[in-house]
């Protein structure tokens, strides 16, 4: 995979989701403003490019970057925006525990959790946006390994691996009151069984968490037009 289409942002248009949680029972609609998402999720030779570090238990330059965690993800988008001479979309204070997101700037960040499910569905209501051994490596096909991004079909938008091969950190906590700091996990990973890789599914897990089947995937915000 050359570099132009590793690092290539797909135009996701407005919409609207509806959000679901199983164990509190509770689901909730979310308007989407338009944004772009990367293609792939994020590889080693891409975080490699950025960073100078190769973090993941696989070795591949087309393989997503793993072994990654939350502070790990959002320091990467903040690169990023600097090596392209944009606008940092976090505010980071290592030292305190915090990060504020300045939804004015134009640089790069992750997902919010409902930008995520309305880029993988892709304008469909089912599970999946495609028969899952065709769009997902997981559990049933992988061979118990991570595979190169993009070596499945995408969904009707252009984007490849919203499901399998490795999760994708999301910008969101996922319920303060019960599980304080956690991050949202979505999409599912090449160990996981069927039912993990659906569009709905939500996982959660500590913003240190490391692990290798987690990776991330990076989108900007549309440009807004002037007034």
């Amino acid at each position: 995979m050359d570099v132009v289409s590793e690092q290539e942002l797909v135009a996701v248009p407005a919409g609207r989701v509806t959000l679901s949680d199983r164990r509190t029972r509770r689901s909730w609609p979310v308007q989407v403003a338009p944004f772009r998402m990367s293609a792939f999720p994020v590889t080693q030779a891409w975080y490699a490019e950025v960073t100078g570090q190769r973090p993941s238990t696989a070795r591949g330059d087309g393989l997503p970057v793993e072994c990654v965690s939350w502070w790990d993800a959002v320091r990467f988008c903040d690169a990023l925006s600097v090596c392209e001479g944009l606008t940092p979309a976090y505010r980071l204070r290592l030292d305190a525990g915090t990060a504020e997101w300045d939804t004015r700037a134009d640089g790069y960040r992750l997902p919010t959790e409902a930008e995520w499910e309305h880029a993988c569905r892709a304008g469909t209501t089912g599970p999946r946006y495609g028969p899952l051994d065709e769009v997902a490596w997981y559990r049933g096909n992988s061979g118990d390994r991570v595979h190169p991004v993009g070596g499945k079909e995408p969904n009707a938008w252009g984007l490849y691996d919203m499901l399998g091969n490795v999760w994708d950190w999301c910008w969101d906590v996922y319920d303060a009151e019960v599980y304080g700091t956690y991050r949202v996990l979505r999409g599912g990973g090449w160990s996981d069984e069927h039912w993990s890789c659906r569009a709905s599914v939500r996982r959660r897990s500590h913003p240190t968490f490391r692990i290798d089947d987690v990776g991330f995937r990076v989108v900007r915000s549309a440009p807004t037009s002037p007034a």
